[in-house]
């Protein structure tokens, strides 16, 4: 949760008036690196969230079980490049199940 902006422009104004970054800290019960880190910034505005870059596309595997629903999650691995164990992460997130009891008969050793 960010800081409110009015916080942020006591601090920093405190820290201009002459007092330290870490009596700042202890004042306002801060981490000495938020401190730091307004007195460094233009703005104070929080900065925007972005959800991290995927290695791969949701839209794009979600497109790929639509268009080869049989196949299995080692080789939609294979396809993009990433562990299986990534992809089942990424199908289990957006919801998206097997069935338990597959069509095609798997021989048994």
């Amino acid at each position: 949760m960010a800081y409110s902006i009015d916080l942020r422009k006591r601090v920093v104004t405190f820290v201009n008036n002459g007092g330290s970054k870490a009596e700042a800290a202890r004042r306002f019960q801060i981490s000495l690196w938020c401190v730091h880190d307004w007195c460094t910034r233009t703005s104070l505005k929080p900065a925007p969230m972005h959800g991290r870059r995927r290695k791969f596309s949701w839209e794009a595997l979600q497109q790929h079980v639509e268009e080869y629903p049989s196949m299995l999650i080692k080789e939609r691995a294979v396809v993009f490049g990433v562990a299986a164990t990534t992809i089942l992460n990424a199908l289990q997130q957006m919801q998206i199940r097997y069935k338990k009891n597959a069509t095609v008969q798997r021989k048994r050793l």
